[in-house]
């Protein structure tokens, strides 16, 4: 039997005051689509953060592709070692830096080659379909939709095998909602990525999840499998 690609076993993450999650299990397969839905406040959002190594559980421990990146009180794997691609809910692009500069300092820190990198971005920009005339503006001078992509972009461009998106499209109108979910889920089947995505759109959740969890209460609740 093929071990999961993610697992989380009994991991709590609690903060002075609310928020946190407490003694949650998760697996997720390689390549597979899992949808986080629940209310605001009930760890969503930490939950991702756990995962791509920017907290520290308080209990339990958190494996990614074989191996340990996270124990009690301690990440035993550094964020940028764990080839796991975010895209957070306000972007947060560098606003000081352009398009390009955004995407290729993710590159660097996951540690590309400089001889490779202008070439990864521009590929990788082109995927996101992000017009190369775009790459010397800064993140102020883009519509929604491009801050969208370019965030996409960054978080694609050292070839991440789990991307972690939250609540990324909840800014946007209906239209664009739907033209860049579809694009998720195309770049998705192309490169083959495994995925955990937030939202409260139960759209979202349909378009793009292998299964749907319900987080209520800071606790993983019922698993909701889809039918593609």
């Amino acid at each position: 039997m093929t071990p999961p690609f993610l697992r989380l076993a009994g991991v709590t993450r609690r903060y002075h005051g609310q928020g946190g999650i407490e003694d949650v299990s998760l697996t997720v397969s390689a390549g597979e689509s899992v949808v986080l839905v629940g209310p605001s406040g009930s760890g969503k959002t930490t939950l991702l953060r756990l995962v791509a190594g920017l907290e520290r559980p308080d209990a339990g421990e958190i494996w990614l592709d074989g191996r340990t990146v996270a124990e009690p009180g301690r990440n035993t794997v550094p964020a940028n070692q764990r080839r796991v691609g975010f895209v957070f809910q306000d972007l947060a692009l560098w606003p000081h830096l352009t398009v390009f500069g955004n995407v290729d300092f993710a590159a660097r820190s996951a540690g590309l080659a400089t001889t490779q990198r202008t070439s990864q971005i521009d590929d990788t920009l082109r995927l996101c379909r992000v017009d190369p005339l775009l790459a010397g503006r800064y993140p102020h001078e883009l519509s929604g939709g491009e801050q969208q992509r370019v965030a996409l972009a960054r978080a694609l461009v050292s070839a991440p095998r789990l991307l972690l998106l939250d609540e990324p499209f909840s800014s946007l109108d209906r239209d664009l909602r739907i033209t860049l979910r579809s694009e998720l889920a195309s770049l998705r089947r192309q490169l083959r990525f495994t995925t955990i995505y937030v939202t409260h759109d139960p759209d979202d959740a349909e378009a793009l999840a292998d299964r749907t969890v319900a987080i209520r209460s800071a606790k993983v609740g019922s698993v909701l499998p889809h039918a593609h």
